[in-house]
Order: C-alpha cells, then structure tokens, then sequence
C-alpha cells in the first residue's frame, strides 16, 4: 500500500542551511494493516505523513502510494486515501449532517450516493441523533468522530490519522479506538501517529520509532518490548531522595537501572524478586510499584526523556 526508500524532506531556510526533517527512511506498509509512526516532537512524522497524503512532495527518495507516484499522481491518490488532521477542522456554519454531505460532494459523487454515504457513517461514528445539531454543540469526542466519518466519505483504501485522539477524555478515547479496529476489521489500512503508548499498543500491527529524522527502530509493539526492555519494571521512591548513590548498589539486581529525580526504576525479568532483593540488602523504598514494561519504556530508551519543544 505505501513503499517508501530513502525518503526525504528538506525545508528551506532564509540565510541559513535548508533544514532535513526526514533524513532517508525505508517504510512499508501492507495492506490492511495498522502502521505507527511515533516520535517526539521535531521527529519527522508529520512531514512524513503529509508525504504520504500527497500534499508535500518528497526532497528525495522514492515513494509509492497505492503503486502510484505522488509526485505525478497527486489527484489519483488522493481520490483513493482518507486525511484525519489532528485538529477538527470542521465547518462551524453547517450542521453534522451537511458537514459530511458538502464534503462528499467534492469527490464528484451524485447527490443520492452521498445522501446515503453520509446515514452510513453517521450510523457507524454513533452520531445519527445528532445529525441536525451545529457542530460547536458537540463534545470533543464527538467532533473527532464526526472528522473521522467525514475522511471516510469516499470509502479511501488508507486512513492517514494525526493524532486520533489527542484531547479526549478515556471514554471518548476507547470509542475511537473502537470504531478504528472496526474499519481495519473491514479491510481499511491505517496509518497513524500518536503520542500516547497505550493507542499505539492497542491499535498498531507494526510500527516505527522516529528520532531526528531517521527510524531508530521497527516492529510490533511486542516485539519492540522484547527488544528493547524487559518483563517488568520495579518503580522504587526513597525518602531520603539518594536515588544517585542507591543505583550503584542494585545495578545487579535487574538488567539495567534507571536514575530519575524521584524514583529509581529498575529493569528486571521479576519485578517482585527484585524488590525482595532491594529490602534484603537494607534499603527500604517508601512505595514500589512493580508493573509490566510498555510501549512507553521503549520509546523514552530510544528517544529519551529531555522534553521537545
């Protein structure tokens, strides 16, 4: 569905070097699949997305989508992908209904089709019972909804997402999740960037770790935790805040040892063994925790904990 070799994006800058966003990635993603890209901040996913939708031609490299040239097949690509933007750019003068109805009619659909396009996927996001109401109406949940159903007015074979469910409460989340598994179920592929670990383990078949530019890792989210982490991770605060001088004296405990201002995590195949070790030679946390390595263990190894502006 999208093959991509040493992709690229540079942008210009006044008076200074242009500016590499994307600095060679291979990228593929097979067909009816759920593919991540996550990354910090100034990673490149955005960029690569918008390569991907055919709107920011590539600086160099090669890409196909749906076996088509971006680059001389924009239009056609387009028609055959939907675009799920990070912010709900929907039209505050029209109502639900028409929202998704004027959109339609800009694939050159007849007035009927779209008519019966629009009660499907108002059906399907769960908003039929709001079709009349104005969109500043609506809470966060079901606006995103409702810019998801209106990306998928053409029935697109790819459902680029930005950020699905960026703002949501956990409730609204899990129904977005819910109607997303519904349409890779039905055969749509999906492509996504998010920032929250939990999504990309619920939704991603595979997906991509992006850092500077470059993909630092791939594969399932199982497969990156193996990879990349351990079984458990025992969360351990001490009182006297030491945690510097305390993480020399466990290191053999577990495989590896993180040092953070208020806790020291500690990477192991048994977390429970370990912390009974910890207690054993003396020191005595104030609270532990000890839970399985995630999707987010991986990512900040692989990126780091400095926030990104």
């Amino acid at each position: 569905m999208i093959e991509a070799t040493g992709l690229r994006k540079s942008f210009a800058r006044k008076g200074a070097e242009p500016f590499e966003a994307v600095r060679g990635i291979d990228v593929e993603v097979r067909s009816g699949e759920a593919f991540g890209f996550l990354g910090p901040n100034g990673a490149g996913k955005s960029s690569t997305m918008r390569m991907i939708a055919a709107v920011s031609p590539p600086s160099a490299g090669s890409l196909r989508i749906l076996g088509f040239d971006p680059a001389t097949d924009g239009p056609a690509i387009r028609a055959r992908i939907g675009v799920c933007p990070q912010e709900d750019n929907l039209d505050l003068e029209l109502n639900v209904r028409d929202n998704l109805y004027v959109y339609g009619r800009f694939f050159g659909l007849s007035r009927a089709e779209v008519r019966r396009r629009v009660e499907e996927l108002l059906e399907f996001v769960q908003l039929s019972e709001k079709a009349t109401a104005k969109v500043d109406d609506l809470s966060g949940g079901m606006k995103r909804r409702l810019t998801i159903a209106r990306s998928l007015i053409n029935r697109p074979e790819i459902l680029l997402l930005d950020e699905p469910t960026t703002g949501l409460d956990p409730q609204a989340r899990h129904v977005v999740w819910d109607r997303l598994f519904r349409l890779k179920q039905s055969g749509v592929t999906l492509v996504l960037t998010t920032h929250y670990m939990d999504e990309a383990e619920q939704l991603c078949d595979r997906l991509v770790v992006m850092d500077k530019g470059v993909i630092v890792a791939e594969g399932s989210p199982a497969e990156l935790i193996r990879r990349y982490s351990t079984r458990e991770v025992a969360e351990l605060r001490f009182a006297d805040r030491s945690h510097e001088g305390l993480a020399d004296r466990i290191t053999d405990l577990g495989e590896r040892v993180e040092v953070l201002p208020d806790r020291l995590l500690l990477y192991t195949a048994d977390g429970e063994k370990a912390v009974a070790a910890v207690l054993d030679r003396g020191y005595e946390p104030t609270t532990t925790l000890v839970r399985r390595s995630s999707l987010e263990d991986v990512f900040l190894r692989l990126t780091g904990r400095t926030l990104v502006d």
